[in-house]
């Protein structure tokens, strides 16, 4: 039986933050919801407040879009995750997954790579949701956005939360084909 995938971005709230590097994470699941012809995004209290969206067929993804600021996401996820849970039969529970969307400043922009657990390698809403999760081991998929040439923390959040030009913006559109490879193989496995 496939399991089922709860897919959660992970970035800064819209409007002020929308189209940022560092909400790459949620430009890359607007794309897989086009993607999947699923509706529009809409808010949903049993998922923590956070923004879904899902297909018509019950073994269909969940998207799910974190309503909290990147650095303090966990919570939310936790919440979301508990609340996907809760509306699976017993025998979906044991297999489903939860697949982490972020940005990835140590990747060039517009590379998607998929790890499971390990290391937040400094990445802040990683770390909140591994803390608000307790540890349980999750998938991850980091979009790469690049990184400025200083490592300043000013240059570094200057960067990130600026807003992506429009050639940006294609590259994570075009990761979406990717992705879905990516959740059809989880969802397989």
């Amino acid at each position: 039986m496939p399991s089922r995938l709860f897919v959660a971005s992970l970035g800064n709230p819209s409007p002020a933050y929308a189209n940022t590097l560092h909400s790459a994470g949620h430009t890359l699941l607007y794309s897989l919801r086009e993607f999947l012809s699923y509706p529009q995004f809409t808010r949903d209290r049993s998922l923590g407040n956070g923004l879904s969206s899902s297909g018509s067929d019950p073994l269909d993804h969940v998207l799910w879009q974190s309503p909290s600021l990147m650095n303090v996401s966990g919570k939310s996820v936790a919440t979301a995750w508990k609340g996907f849970l809760r509306n699976l039969y017993d025998n979906e529970r044991s297999t489903a997954k939860l697949v982490v969307v972020h940005d990835d400043l140590e990747s060039p922009l517009g590379k998607v790579k998929i790890k499971k657990g390990g290391s937040a390698k400094g990445h802040n809403g990683i770390k909140s949701c591994v803390s608000a999760l307790g540890g349980m081991e999750f998938i991850r998929i980091g979009v790469g956005i690049g990184r400025p040439e200083s490592r300043d923390p000013r240059d570094v959040s200057n960067y990130v939360l600026r807003k992506m030009t429009s050639t940006e913006q294609e590259k994570f559109r075009q990761g979406a084909g990717e992705v879905m490879t990516m959740l059809a193989d989880l969802r397989d496995e």
